[in-house]
């Protein structure tokens, strides 16, 4: 039995009165539909940036069939025109509150490519036609919902609000922002994987709670002037740094954890303002993690101060294991942002009845024929866990599911399987995934139950794998062996991605990936190539990769198939220089690699690479005087030169490519020579840039100005004239 167990089953409730209406066969999206089911109103509207599928993949669905499996009456407005409150009234005033979510993706990064260029398309929407949803889609709709009724209670949640929970850096506007519960007006935030608090609130709110007295729920975040009763105060400062788990250390000791006295002094604040009352301890003891609340600096301090900045997102960082995470206290102006523990992870059963609920698995029938492609994509894979304890700094995956592995039954996963096969349209026997945030964690959990409810690392898997993680992948392997054997099921692919590290603990697993799951290409992402940028990320060195490699062809070659990796890499992260990027270049040149498609790295709210973007500090480790200063690549010139290097093959970018590498003392690097990474130029370059030159010099007269400003001007000033 897990450590990591709620006091209460997620389905243990009472139900709702309103369980007398049954199921619906799809979520009622206006009020026809809901006539159609003899509502008078609903219990909840929940409102979404996505498309409305009814689809185990989709939160809103997940979220409105968990609901109405607890007795309450759902309706779901999607996509809704946000220019006026008429479309947030469509479905009637709801009973107990609104529920606001941007969707499955932050509406930021949905909208605007990683060089802050507007996005045409929407792959969440009918068509994959972009603009849709609103910027900062949750702001945007809780406000519509304010102005639509105001006295119902608004609760935000989904990844947009998840990542925002505290202040935080704002990639957009290249400035902090306060924590997002403050810009919507919300009530309650919920953080996380919403199952449990949700259902909590929506119970309390219904047996008569006052939306303003819920402040003690779990997974999520309240506005309040003080903290809350009862609760022991301690300073960020007094946090212990994250140390060895063997043997188990007081998670909370009193060595300091980098943001020095000193530091603060520094930066012109007064500590007495924000320090905490001396803590008596009295019999019987308490953990010490149980009732105490860790106060960070404020809104106001870490919008200006980067140190104080980086010490806040290591600490969030830190507090974020449901067995020991205190809650966090930030002050922003003459209120604060309280934020409860996280939420205890689901157990198997509630993992099975959440994706066991009546899902129609397809789009709502409004939308016709159009094509979703975030749903064509999907509509035949099979989510099998959740959460992710690899830590990868860019990721925002642990922030948001936590690093505790949450996996469904084999027997779930298999009836699954069936329904796509009975009810998915022109279903042709493949399966395209069987995965979740990393295909090949299922069922891998750490093996000491007193580690696992204490520790706080931040990644379970670097920069080593730790003795206490299960790296057995017999569960995985026995679960795909299984799945091959359903009726009608001629394949099954993994495209969800293989965390290669672990998958060498086990070479079994291999053979079984590459023998009959691997489609021709596998696609694995070692990131980067050097030191410096993965140890911003915290992905393991090359040397994973290679043995991997190694065990991919030789297994592949065994089962007479011709098979490929198809590593993905970062350009531009944190941590990475341009010769960096010029090894990684030559290391894809010598392996016979071209990529086509090339990210560059994106800021979103609250990773840990975006700390180390705005702050150019390793928050990785503890902040203080002498603090790693961290290259961090900045501004659309050397972002674009990053992602030209990648792509060393495509001309469009020899030119960037050359000029850096001259200014980099390496012109060795461009010629014909099997070391070069970029030729010289050529006749036809020349000729062009040559035009290029002479056509620039005809249109400005750029050719003249020198000559035409050494003249005096008639009648100016003598002085300037000579």
């Amino acid at each position: 039995m897990s450590a990591l167990k709620a006091e209460r089953p997620l389905f243990s409730y009472p139900k709702y009165w309103a369980e007398c209406y049954g199921t619906a066969p799809f979520l009622p999206t206006t009020r026809e539909e809901m006539d159609q089911l003899g509502w008078d109103s609903c219990d909840i509207v929940l409102v979404t940036g996505d498309a409305y599928v009814d689809h185990p993949s989709f939160g809103m669905a997940v979220i409105g069939r968990v609901l109405e499996a607890q007795g309450f009456r759902v309706g779901i407005i999607a996509q809704p025109d946000w220019s006026s409150k008429e479309a947030f009234m469509s479905l009637g005033k709801p009973n107990l509150f609104y529920g606001v979510t941007a969707g499955n993706m932050d509406s930021m990064i949905n909208r605007y490519t990683a060089e802050k260029r507007m996005r045409h398309d929407d792959a969440y929407t009918p068509g994959n036609v972009g603009g849709k949803r609103p910027d900062r889609a949750v702001v945007v709709y809780s406000q519509r919902c304010r102005e639509a009724y105001k006295d119902v209670p608004l609760v935000i949640g989904g990844i947009e609000a998840s990542l925002r929970r505290i202040a935080h850096y704002d990639y957009w506007q290249e400035k902090v922002r306060r924590s997002i519960i403050f810009d919507a007006k919300a009530d309650i935030l919920i953080y996380g994987n919403a199952e449990r608090p949700l259902v909590e609130v929506a119970h309390r709110i219904a047996k008569g709670d006052k939306i303003e007295d819920i402040q003690d729920v779990r997974g999520t975040a309240v506005i309040r002037k003080t903290p809350l009763p009862e609760w022991r105060g301690s300073d960020s400062t007094a946090i212990d740094k994250v140390g060895k788990i063997d043997p188990i250390p007081n998670p909370y000791g009193a060595d300091d954890v980098g943001c020095s006295k000193s530091e603060f002094a520094k930066a012109g604040i007064d500590l007495s303002a924000e320090a905490a009352k001396p803590i008596t301890v009295q019999p019987p003891r308490l953990k010490p993690w149980e009732k105490v609340y860790v106060k960070l600096p404020a809104y106001e301090q870490v919008s200006v101060n980067k140190p104080l900045y980086a010490h806040a997102s290591r600490i969030l960082h830190q507090e974020t294991n449901p067995g020991c995470a205190r809650a966090l206290f930030q002050r922003h102006g003459d209120r604060s942002v309280w934020v409860n523990p996280p939420a205890f992870p689901l157990e198997t059963d509630e993992m099975d009845s959440v994706f066991g609920l009546p899902y129609q698995r397809v789009p709502h029938p409004s939308y016709g024929d159009a094509k979703i492609p975030a749903y064509e994509m999907i509509k035949t894979s099979v989510n099998i866990m959740r959460g992710c304890f690899g830590g990868c700094s860019f990721c925002s995956i642990t922030e948001h599911e936590g690093r505790i592995i949450q996996s469904r039954s084999e027997q779930s996963i298999i009836d699954e399987i069936e329904q796509i096969r009975d009810k998915v349209p022109g279903f042709t026997g493949v399966i395209s995934d069987l995965g979740g945030p990393t295909a090949n964690m299922y069922k891998l959990r750490c093996k000491s139950k007193k580690a696992e409810s204490t520790c706080r690392r931040l990644s379970c898997v670097y920069p080593d794998i730790c003795k206490h993680m299960d790296t057995d992948h017999t569960p995985t392997i026995e679960l795909y062996r299984k799945a091959r054997e359903v009726k009608g099921i001629k394949k099954i692919l993994i495209a969800s991605g293989v965390r290669y590290d672990l998958a060498i603990e086990d070479p079994r697993y291999v053979k079984e990936l590459v023998t009959h799951h691997v489609g021709g290409y596998l696609k694995i992402a070692p990131e980067h190539t050097e030191e410096g940028p993965l140890s911003k990320m915290m992905k393991p060195g090359m040397g994973a990769y290679d043995k991997f490699k190694e065990l991919f062809d030789k297994y592949s070659k065994q089962a007479g198939k011709k098979q490929y990796l198809i590593p993905y890499f970062i350009s531009a992260h944190p941590g990475t220089t341009d010769e960096d990027m010029v090894n990684m270049a030559l290391w894809l040149k010598a392996n016979d690699f071209k990529l086509d498609q090339v990210q560059n790295f994106y800021p979103s709210p609250m990773a840990n690479a975006t700390t180390i973007y705005h702050t150019q500090m390793n928050s990785l480790r503890n902040i203080k005087n002498n603090t790693e200063q961290v290259s961090v690549p900045k501004g659309a010139r050397q972002r674009r030169l990053h992602k030209a290097i990648l792509r060393y093959h495509d001309p469009s970018g020899w030119p960037m490519i050359r000029e850096a590498l001259r200014a980099m003392g390496k012109a060795n690097l461009i010629g014909k020579g099997p070391n070069c990474l970029v030729p010289d130029e050529g006749r036809t370059e020349r000729t062009k840039a040559t035009r290029g030159r002479a056509a620039l010099t005809r249109h400005t007269g750029f050719g003249q100005f020198k000559k035409a400003n050494t003249k005096p001007k008639v009648g100016g000033n003598k002085r300037h004239a000579k």
